[in-house]
């Protein structure tokens, strides 16, 4: 093995390094907001109304109106 390789391959073993560490970090700094949403949705499913309440709006009337 020639300097020129040694040294192409330590240069490229670090870079390897670099690209992995930052995606390790990229994908840390988003977990808290990853687990948050797991548990809104594991939550959901629970309690069995899939959001629907939220999402019904159509037969519900505005304060201070009747039906008829």
């Amino acid at each position: 093995m020639t300097w020129d390789k040694v040294t192409l391959f330590v240069l490229a073993l670090f870079g390897l390094v670099i690209l992995v560490l930052a995606q390790v970090g990229e994908v840390l700094t988003r977990l808290p907001r990853l687990i948050r949403a797991w548990r809104d949705v594991r939550n959901e499913l629970r309690e069995g109304n899939h959001g629907a309440a939220e999402h019904d709006t159509d037969t519900e009337q505005p304060e201070g109106r009747t039906a008829g």
